[in-house]
């Protein structure tokens, strides 16, 4: 059946009937649909125009809002804020102690204002119709607001047909002889900061969870799901602050701070606080590493969450800034877990 709006609704409405509370992400990929698609055909969805730079350095008229980003197995959900929003070409930075992202905006192509059973928020999405961002309103939030930058950003045309584009397939690794793997060891050891890593899997023509095989001795070791668990705990346990990294291909979405309510519900592991609440799909992990990288400022240590096609789903770090060294605290604790890790 050709996907015209008129069938997508009719399959999204059979859907929805047959199942009312499936989500409209699962409900997207079981019609083999995106969910920018579903959400484009919403009664009271407004498509919005491109000028996305714009719109996010107005969304601080919004007040207090629940930034939420999300990949297949992995849910970020903070609140707060959004000020100081700047761009340096297709790089966008918004640094706060509350709302913390690096938007990539070459992924950001479709924009939504949804209203969905009186819910408010603003969506974004990739290419791929795939989603890369979402900013919810909460019962803090100034509603006028939100109207107005709606009204400002919508599109001149509404109900038009998406021009989804395929997703690219991951690029295959490149056999392990091939790889100058000497040679890159000797540049891991020799990294002075943990944004130097992408340009070193870049430079060797690296997945991530192959660089992580190939590490040097003692730079990476795999864990298990119930350890990284008990990391958590201990951390919720013991107050200390951790910096929680999750992303899209469009942003990558940070907490820093303490975790408290840990929660189990099915296959989700999830953190449930007031301003900050992390869902993990416990079945879509394939390997968990502890990965240690060299700074100027002493050796990082990560707990780095990957599924079974190499992507990664979440990474925990101790609380740091630039300039300042690794919290003792986090490494202690990691030390608590597993042996060996100095």
């Amino acid at each position: 059946m050709e996907n015209t709006l008129t069938s997508i609704k009719h399959q999204w409405n059979n859907l929805k009937a047959e199942n009312p509370k499936l989500r409209i992400r699962d409900a997207a990929k079981e019609l083999g649909l995106s969910e920018a698609e579903l959400v484009n055909i919403g009664e009271h969805n407004t498509l919005l125009n491109n000028n996305f730079k714009e719109l996010l350095k107005e969304t601080n008229t919004l007040g207090y809002v629940m930034a939420l980003t999300r990949n297949d197995h992995g849910v970020h959900e903070r609140k707060g804020i959004y000020t100081k929003v700047g761009f340096n070409a297709h790089i966008g930075l918004v640094v706060t102690p509350d709302i913390d992202l690096r938007l990539f905006m070459t992924h950001w192509h479709f924009g939504f204002a949804v209203n969905e059973n009186d819910r408010l928020s603003l969506q974004f999405f990739d290419a791929d119709g795939s989603a890369v961002h979402k900013i919810y309103l909460t019962d803090k939030s100034d509603t006028v607001a939100y109207e107005r930058l709606v009204a400002k950003y919508r599109a001149e045309a509404q109900h038009q047909q998406l021009t989804i584009q395929a997703t690219p397939p991951n690029t295959a690794e490149k056999p392990d002889h091939e790889i100058a793997i000497n040679a890159f060891q000797e540049a891991w050891i020799a990294l002075q900061d943990t944004h130097d890593f992408h340009g070193l899997l870049k430079e060797y023509e690296l997945t991530r969870t192959q660089a992580l095989r190939l590490a040097p001795d003692g730079y990476a070791q795999q864990i298990g799901l119930s350890a990284l668990k008990q990391i958590l705990t201990n951390a919720s346990e013991s107050s200390t602050p951790i910096m929680v990294f999750t992303g899209s291909a469009g942003c990558i979405q940070i907490h820093t701070g303490e975790i408290k309510k840990l929660v189990q519900t099915g296959p989700w592991f999830n953190v449930l606080d007031p301003e900050f609440n992390m869902h993990l799909r416990e079945d879509g992990i394939d390997t968990i590493w502890l990965v240690k990288k060299p700074t100027t400022d002493g050796l990082v240590h990560s707990i780095e969450v990957y599924d079974n096609e190499g992507n990664t789903i979440v990474q925990f770090f101790g609380k740091r800034k630039p300039g300042i060294p690794e919290s003792e605290d986090w490494r202690t604790l990691l030390n608590e877990v597993i042996t060996l890790i100095a």
